[in-house]
């Protein structure tokens, strides 16, 4: 059957690429400074999260959340860089953009990729929106609600549907697709937002919103850890469901649907004793 048109198929692959730059370019701003705090100022004393390197020989990286602090040395706060020198930043080098420790290059690929990403996703919404395919794609019908405890069990036994199920998408998934479209994504985008003084200035109850621009900017770090795990599972469930098919309904348009195979009763007498 032919699953995806043309203008989901091409915002689906823009969205792709420009969340990968996005938490690059995102990890490398972070690098920065790899501390978020809550409220309108930096308690330096009292970090929500930090990553640091000890001052040993070799450092280890020490992450502390909310006061406790985890050796993730390797990985946080002491890594090692590409000649093969131990690197004391947050994030490794090979997770960043750029991969050097270059906070203006960051700035600017997580910007020009977030008005991409922007742009994209308003395009998807209003071709969602003017074609039906936003309801057909995100709203679950009533008959799905009601069948809420049974898809859960399927995804846990990993039990995905067949024939004329395959064509829509599930209660979980139209109810994941709501929560990322319309309260993770906006949430992180107005946090971005109230990251920036000029933007502050323009519309002060961006920091109203989220109570300082160091809120924003721990809500902005948190917002893209739920995003990076939404990816995480849907390539999950890509690959368990069927990779290549899944490929090829989201590259051509095409996804073959399996048929169940119903089960023939039995001739009567079959089997029988004389």
């Amino acid at each position: 059957m032919f699953r995806h048109p043309v203008v989901i198929r091409v915002t689906h692959w823009v969205n792709a690429v420009c969340l990968l730059v996005l938490l690059m370019s995102g990890l490398q701003i972070f690098n920065a400074h790899p501390a978020l705090y809550w409220g309108k100022v930096s308690t330096f004393d009292t970090p929500f999260l930090s990553m640091s390197a000890t001052e040993d020989d070799p450092p280890r990286g020490v992450t502390t959340v909310m006061g406790h602090p985890f050796d993730t040395t390797g990985v946080l706060g002491s890594s090692t860089a590409a000649n093969g020198a131990p690197a004391d930043r947050g994030f490794p080098p090979w997770l960043t953009l750029p991969s050097e420790q270059d906070l203006t290059g960051g700035r600017s690929w997580h910007f020009f990729s977030a008005w991409v990403f922007v742009l994209n996703g308003l395009a998807y919404l209003l071709y969602g929106l003017v074609s039906g395919q936003l309801r057909f794609r995100v709203i679950p019908s009533r008959d799905q609600i009601r069948h809420f405890g049974a898809s859960i069990l399927e995804h846990l036994t990993l039990r995905f549907p067949l024939g004329d199920e395959a064509k829509r998408y599930n209660v979980i998934q139209k109810l994941t697709y709501v929560v990322v479209l319309f309260v993770l994504l906006p949430t992180e985008v107005l946090a971005g937002m109230a990251m920036s003084p000029a933007l502050d200035a323009a519309a002060p109850w961006l920091l109203t919103m989220f109570g300082g621009r160091q809120s924003a900017r721990t809500v902005h770090f948190i917002v893209a850890n739920l995003l990076v795990l939404f990816v995480v599972v849907h390539v999950a469930l890509v690959l368990l469901s069927g990779f290549w098919n899944n490929m090829r309904g989201m590259v051509t348009g095409w996804f073959v649907i399996e048929r169940k195979v119903e089960a023939v009763p039995a001739p009567v007498g079959a089997g029988g004793t004389a």
